[in-house]
């Protein structure tokens, strides 16, 4: 076993998630399907065996399968996780996406607000689901696997991804390599392909439909400079060039068609690194610039712009606009505790700003960048059960 990792950078804040986990009803050939609660034991019965033995049927009898398709993607997003119960097909599209594609030619993509909240104590953490209202849908089926911190979170083609992490399992500590995906429509986890190399405290992201891993700490405990990239048509990960230097703690975002990485440090004693390392996909090449953020508490990807806010000046966003090099500093208004940190959420292209500390009465800053001047700053109603640990919004 790898000797025990420091605790230097565990912190309260960092994300868990509960190691409680119910398997989906296994179908007839070893697959699970997930059936809503709310279904009888006798519609549960019949809509499996609807699963095993409808395979190749039409997706709609009478119809042909693009009409059929098309009448399955009018179907409002909550309906979802029954109707990839009903047959094979009707899954199998579901998780396509093709789905996602025929949804958004028919302007029907929900977005959904994806929180993973943590109670007072910090104790218990959960994820939950809010629409643009800010009401509740329901609670994600448990993740597998034993309490996490330090892992990743991405959202691609509709689908959440968690990536690796850090556990203590029998006051054992652990650094992990898998991956799991949330399938949203189906209210469904399903593992993949593991990473090559186990990391946590690292920076991942999304860029031009692929997945990034960068730096982070790894199993003893050592900073990171390497960097692999996700494939989900092949489900594999493969290793790319690395950082000129190793970085732990940092966050990356896409951006532009982009990946940049941003914040943390190179080594425990040197202090928070300003250099943005930046890695272009088409020429395969890092670049380095010097005018980044530090110690980020939080950031989003709004538009083409980078959202960060840095732990030592709570109270600034600073947004990045990478066309120009340039940034803006916006000043936050003050509301309830001057203590409070944020998280970032994003909503129909604008910013939400939710409490990272328990105060009953604060309530859920959103910056609008396109409002009139003076008018960029509103509150809103949107607002988690618990703390907010971290947040992704996914159309579908």
């Amino acid at each position: 076993m790898p000797g025990p990792i420091s605790a230097k950078r565990i912190r309260e804040s960092d994300m868990c998630f509960s190691d409680s986990f119910h398997r989906d009803t296994p179908t007839a050939k070893g697959g699970s399907i997930l059936v809503p609660e709310a279904v009888d034991a006798k519609s549960k019965a019949f809509l499996i065996s609807e699963v095993a033995d409808n395979y190749d049927s039409p997706i709609l009898p009478g119809l042909p399968d693009d009409v059929s398709k098309h009448c399955l993607a009018l179907v409002p997003r909550s309906y979802f996780p029954a109707m990839g119960a009903v047959s094979k097909q009707w899954r199998s599209f579901i998780k396509s996406k093709e789905f996602i594609t025929v949804r958004k030619l028919a302007g029907l993509l929900e977005e959904w607000l994806y929180v993973l909240t943590v109670d007072a104590e910090g104790k218990e953490s959960h994820w939950e689901v809010l629409d643009c209202f800010g009401h509740k849908h329901r609670e994600l089926v448990p993740m597998p696997g034993p309490v996490k911190t330090g892992f990743g979170v991405v959202v691609l083609n509709g689908k959440l991804m968690v990536i690796a992490g850090y556990s203590v399992n029998d006051e054992t500590a652990c650094v992990s390599s898998d991956v799991y995906q949330y399938d949203s429509c189906l209210n469904s986890w399903r593992k993949l392909a593991s990473m090559n190399v186990a990391r946590y405290e690292f920076g991942c992201a999304e860029v031009n439909g692929m997945i990034y891993a960068v730096g982070g700490c790894g199993m003893d405990g050592e900073s990171l400079s390497s960097v692999e990239v996700y494939d989900p048509d092949a489900d594999k990960w493969t290793m790319i060039e690395s950082l000129r230097r190793p970085r732990w703690g940092c966050f990356a975002s896409g951006v532009g068609g982009k990946l940049y990485v941003m914040g943390g440090r190179s080594s425990f004693t040197i202090g928070n690194s300003r250099f943005v390392d930046v890695y272009s996909p088409e020429t395969h090449t890092w670049c380095q610039m010097k005018n980044g953020c530090v110690m980020v508490t939080a950031h989003a990807v709004l538009g083409e712009k980078l959202c960060c806010m840095e732990w030592k000046n709570q109270r600034r966003l600073a947004i990045y606009n990478p066309t120009d090099n340039s940034w803006k500093m916006v000043p936050v208004p003050v509301t309830g505790s001057s203590s409070i940190g944020f998280r970032f959420g994003i909503l129909d292209g604008k910013l939400l700003l939710f409490s990272a500390q328990e105060d009953p009465g604060y309530h859920t800053l959103l910056y609008d960048p396109n409002a009139a001047p003076g008018s960029e700053w509103q509150t809103s109603e949107i607002k988690p059960s618990g703390l907010c640990l971290c947040c992704v919004t996914i159309e579908a």
